[in-house]
This record gives C-alpha cells, sequence and structure tokens, in this order.
C-alpha cells in the first residue's frame, strides 16, 4: 500500500483537499467546499468546509501527513482562551487603506516611507497586509483591539485547529506566510514586534505578549493531528501562503515565473536573494523551500472576464469567442480594470474605466477584447516590475481559473511579448501542500520529485501598442466617495 499524504488549499472561494501517493506524487483522491463570499469571514466557516472537503476526499484515517496552504494576510485576532475574537478581515478587504497610508506617513511618508518600510519587511504596507488590519482594528474597534492575545494567519489557525490545540503558543506558520504580515522580516528570518505594537497603538512590552506563530523552517513538523479525531498519527507540516505553496506545487525554481489569474492577479518568481522594492510595485515574501517568493498583486483577476461576460450577457466560452475575433487594440478600446479598487498600483478607491470608446469601438467584440487586454496589461506592469528589480524570467507559465480561457492563453504571449506555457488545470496550491506533507514525512532536505503537469506553450506576434495605450490611460479612472 501506499503512503498517503494530504494537501489542502484553504483559499478566499472554497477549501480543496488532494490526497496523493508521497512517494510519486499521483493524485488518488479530492474532496472540496466551498466558502461563504464576502471580505470579512468568520473563521468557524473555514474549518467547517475542510470537515466537508475532507469527508468527500474520503477521510484521513489512511493519511500519514498533510500541510494547508492558505489564502495570505486574513487577520485572524484571537483572545487568551484562544477563541475568535471578531471576523477575520481578508487580504481582498481594503477598510484599512487609510490605515496603509497612515503606517506609511509615520515613518517619513511618500518615497522615505516607503522606503524605510521595504527596508524593515521587504514590503510596502497596502490594505492587503495584515500589519493595517490591526491598525484598524485598533482604531476602529479598540475594545476588540485590547482583547487581542495572538494574531494567526488562515493556515495558521486551520494547522492549529487540525492539531487539536488549544494553546496559543502552539500556533506554527512557515516564513512564506509570515512575511506577508508586514510585521516579519524575511531577510532577517524574525517577527518586527516593534511594528506589531505601532499597528496596534501599544507599547514593546505589550507587543511581546501578544503570541505571533511560531516560524518553522521548511520541511519542519508542525505537529501531529487530533487525536480525539482519530489523526493522532497525522504529521502537520508547516504550511505556506497560497503563492509559496503554488510554486511548490509546479515544482519552480529560479527563472521560473508564475501568472496566476484567480480571484486576484498574481505574478511570483523564485529568487535566492531578497527583493526589497521601494516603489512597492514587488513585495518581497519568502518562498516554502528557504528561498525568497517576489510577488506583483492585483485585487482584480478572474472577476474581470466574469463582470465583461455578466456585461454581455454571455458565459465565458462566448467571451472568449468575440475577444478572438476582435483585432488587437480593440479599436482603441482600454479597460483600466480596477473594478474592486487595486492594490498594484496602489489605488484602493479607485473604480474601472473604459477609456477610447467610440461608435466603432461600442460592440460586444472590442468589450470582449478590452477586458482581456486590460486584464493582462495590470498583470504584464508586474512582470516587468519584476525584471526592473533584477528578478530572473526565463520561462511564464499561466495558471489559475483565468488560465483555462482560449482568449487569456492566445493573447497573453501577445500582450506580455514572451512565450507562455499554461500547465494543465490542476490545484496547484494544494498540490503544494501535499509535495510539503510529503517532505515533513520524509525528513529529507529537498522536498519529493513528483512529477509535474504537462503544459501546453502558446505563442503570438507581439503587440507593444496594447501595452503603450494603456500605459496612457491608466491613470484615468474615479474614485468611489
Amino acid at each position: 500500500m501506499p503512503t498517503l499524504v494530504a494537501g489542502i488549499d484553504s483559499s478566499t472561494q472554497s477549501c480543496k483537499v488532494v490526497v496523493r501517493d508521497a512517494e510519486t506524487g499521483e493524485l488518488i483522491r479530492t474532496g472540496s467546499a466551498k466558502h461563504p463570499e464576502g471580505t470579512s469571514v468568520d473563521p468557524a466557516a473555514w474549518w467547517e468546509a475542510l470537515q466537508q472537503a475532507i469527508a468527500e476526499a474520503g477521510g484521513l484515517a489512511d493519511v500519514a501527513a498533510a500541510a494547508v496552504g492558505g489564502q495570505q494576510h486574513g487577520m485572524v485576532a484571537l483572545d487568551a482562551d484562544g477563541a475568535v475574537i471578531r471576523d477575520a478581515l481578508l487580504w481582498n478587504d481594503t477598510r484599512s487603506a487609510d490605515a496603509a497610508d497612515d503606517l506609511v506617513t509615520e515613518f517619513g511618508g511618500g518615497t522615505a516611507g516607503a522606503a524605510e518600510w521595504t527596508r524593515m519587511t521587504g514590503s510596502v504596507p497596502v490594505a492587503s497586509l495584515t500589519v493595517t488590519k490591526l491598525r484598524w482594528l485598533a482604531d476602529a474597534e479598540p475594545e476588540n483591539a485590547r482583547r487581542v492575545a495572538a494574531v494567526a494567519l488562515p493556515h495558521d489557525w486551520l494547522t492549529w485547529r487540525l492539531s487539536g490545540s488549544t494553546r496559543l503558543e502552539e500556533l506554527a506558520t512557515d516564513r512564506s506566510d509570515a512575511s506577508g504580515t508586514g510585521y516579519y522580516d524575511p531577510a532577517g528570518g524574525a517577527y518586527r514586534r516593534d511594528l506589531l505594537a505601532r499597528a496596534l497603538r501599544i507599547d514593546q512590552a505589550a507587543a511581546e505578549q501578544i503570541v505571533l506563530p511560531r516560524v518553522l523552517d521548511p520541511g519542519e513538523r508542525a505537529g501531529t493531528g487530533d487525536a480525539a479525531r482519530g489523526w493522532g498519527e497525522l504529521v502537520l507540516g508547516p504550511g505556506a501562503g497560497d503563492n509559496a505553496a503554488a510554486a511548490l506545487g509546479l515544482g519552480m525554481t529560479p527563472g521560473d515565473v508564475a501568472i496566476s489569474i484567480g480571484t486576484s492577479g498574481v505574478v511570483s518568481a523564485i529568487s535566492p536573494q531578497p527583493i526589497q522594492d521601494p516603489t512597492g510595485m514587488v513585495t518581497g515574501f519568502a518562498d516554502a523551500t528557504g528561498a525568497f517568493l517576489p510577488l506583483a498583486v492585483t485585487l482584480n483577476g478572474s472577476r474581470v472576464l466574469d463582470g465583461a461576460a455578466t456585461m454581455l450577457d454571455v458565459d465565458h466560452a462566448r467571451l472568449a469567442e468575440l475577444a478572438l475575433s476582435a483585432e488587437p487594440g480593440a479599436d482603441g478600446l482600454t479597460l483600466i480594470p480596477y473594478l474592486e479598487g487595486e492594490r498594484t498600483p496602489n489605488l484602493p478607491r479607485a473604480t474601472g474605466s473604459f477609456v477610447g470608446l467610440s461608435l466603432a469601438s461600442m460592440n460586444p467584440v472590442d468589450v470582449a477584447r478590452a477586458a482581456v487586454e486590460g486584464l493582462l496589461c495590470g498583470l504584464a506592469d508586474g512582470l516587468e516590475a519584476m525584471t526592473e528589480q533584477g528578478v530572473p524570467v526565463e520561462s511564464v507559465k499561466l495558471i489559475g481559473g483565468a488560465a483555462r480561457s482560449a482568449a487569456v492563453q492566445q493573447i497573453a504571449p501577445a500582450v506580455l511579448g514572451r512565450e507562455v506555457q499554461v500547465p494543465e488545470p490542476g490545484e496547484y496550491v494544494a498540490d503544494g501542500a501535499a509535495r510539503q506533507a510529503a517532505w515533513v514525512l520524509s525528513g529529507a532536505a529537498q522536498p519529493p520529485s513528483w512529477t509535474t503537469s504537462p503544459v501546453h506553450t502558446f505563442t503570438a506576434a507581439p503587440t507593444p501598442q496594447v501595452r503603450e495605450a494603456y500605459a496612457a490611460r491608466r491613470g484615468l479612472y474615479a474614485e468611489r466617495d
């Protein structure tokens, strides 16, 4: 009988579980369950979904190890008894935008403040990061802030629940997720409790009393499963942030770039050195193997296409057909896709805009093309920011739900000006978590070498005029009141 491991992807929209052969990576069975919508969610909903997904995947009784890949940045505030104080604020909750501005201002503001934050944590505070959500909590809900005894991230909390522990001191995490908090220095490998204190408006001594999850080494055990549930022999891995888990699932190495178009749009790469970009375009996170994972992240990913399909009253297959039947540049029409605000660039109050609308372009074909090109142009800006920071780019993989769109596959190489590889659809985050679980179980120095998905390669004549038009117009947007 093969030794089995489980990988869990607790994402914004759902929970997915894959059970794989620890030696070969062969997929044995799967399960999934939906998460509630919204940007503020009771973590109990994640736990309930995880139980449903585990049951659908055949349970964990015969599984030797498991690990969790989770959505990054979400603030799970716990009291002294380990109870959740309030609904978790997710990465895409922008109510902490003013808090982000304040934190930058307190370190000099503008480029000076951004540079100082980059030096301290590798990232400039934006509404997504946990540190800004803690500042929001301190200002908007001071009574709740005073109850905070521990701060966890979604994957930390789920791993803790899987262990059955109620002791805050047994919370654990990994470098990749810790590096997205805004109070952890990935280059130095340590929490910055002075920044935690500043976020919560407390003194250093009080900040020292707040429990933060232990940051485990790659491949280190986080503990074992809950014996009361029959999981006592289940080895738990440290887990990872979702992008780091996906990189592990894809087997990425330096020179590889992944562009993931899910709820958000993410450009990620493996770098052997920490990245510090004072412009804030690239965040200097850690990966799940001991290297670094610079990211450029947009709030607006596949839902740009969802919105366009709804607007045109078509399904996604028809949206792709319309887009591919239009000429590059969509008769001069550009979509600035800041539909839910934006993170990169940092414009949390922005709205989307169609620019260049004319009688020639006011038709479903050009609107569909502009939607796809606008989405891809934002990601192309992120890729360009990576190269400007010296991140090596030798191959580009396109993943995520929107990567299944024929229009995205065929237009991406034209907008990016590069060959694009599209792996077979898969649960890359859950796969990466499963690979980590196998690694932890083995005790080896490196993760196992599993066979990665076959890829399809797409090429196209570059369309630099599309990006030039986008660059000239991306500042043309209105803000929400």
